[in-house]
């Protein structure tokens, strides 16, 4: 196995890679082992998901190996298992938990795609990131969507197009990460605190309604749901909970569950 996915008594899913003698490429294996864990971590009861990888890069992209034996497949061969990929990249954007991703080293290829489908990416200083799909000749077609919306349709005509690489600088500059830290540990305690000290329900809420409103044309049926949306969080017992504590001046008592 090269997926682990281990939960933390604070309710925190860690998910790892560990391959880093292949630079923690994946392959069809690899790609299904994320997929189950991911799905799992998805079904559970968890405040956060962590994705990171071990060793000096975060990922090359996808194994040459399997490219190479892919290349030897028919049409629709080649279509299956790039469906199996394209249903890594849903079951990670599509998590109703908050996910956060760690960078380190290089991220080439279809690693942009995981990175892009985490909600929160932070990377190391030295870490270098490249489209490189048409150097290969080929497309990064199936992370498209996902990279696209978070650097923007401007940013992809040069960086698709390209195939540079970058920097984590410009990686920020871009959007495709949010912060650029020298200790990924720190940075990992830091958005789990955070996260941890915000309403699980709430925190749950505001990601689907960013789903629900981005993109949207802000007309009458919209902002009807917007009213809707906090009507119903305020009702709940959790927001109940929240306003309570506030006016109290106490703690809420999801912050005080993540103490213990």
């Amino acid at each position: 196995m090269s997926v682990t996915l281990t939960i933390t008594k604070t309710k925190v899913a860690i998910l790892e890679l560990s391959r880093p003698e292949k630079h923690n490429a994946f392959d069809d294996s690899v790609i299904n082992e994320l997929i189950q864990c991911i799905e799992h971590a998805n079904s559970l009861d968890i405040r956060a998901l962590i994705f990171k990888t071990q060793g000096k890069h975060f990922s090359a992209g996808a194994d040459l190996g399997w490219m190479k034996s892919m290349a030897n497949n028919n049409f629709e061969e080649n279509v299956a298992d790039s469906a199996q990929l394209a249903k890594l990249m849903s079951v990670l954007a599509t998590s109703p938990h908050p996910t956060l991703c760690l960078v380190q080293g290089a991220a080439f290829g279809g690693a942009l795609g995981l990175i892009a489908c985490c909600d929160i990416a932070v990377a190391t200083p030295d870490a270098k990131f490249c489209l490189s799909e048409v150097k290969l000749g080929l497309i990064p077609a199936v992370i498209s969507p996902y990279v696209i919306k978070a650097i923007g349709e401007r940013q992809a005509r040069r960086y698709f197009l390209t195939a540079e690489v970058f920097k984590a600088q410009q990686a920020l500059a871009l959007g495709l990460i949010h912060d650029i830290s020298d200790d990924l540990a720190k940075s990992e305690q830091y958005f789990i605190d955070t996260l941890l000290n915000n309403g699980p329900k709430a925190v749950q809420s505001a990601k689907a309604l960013i789903n629900e409103v981005a993109n949207k044309e802000i007309d009458e049926p919209l902002i009807a749901h917007t009213a809707s949306r906090i009507a119903q969080i305020r009702v709940s017992p959790e927001g109940q909970e929240g306003l309570s504590a506030f006016f109290e001046k106490r703690a809420p008592s999801w912050q005080n569950a993540a103490k213990q």
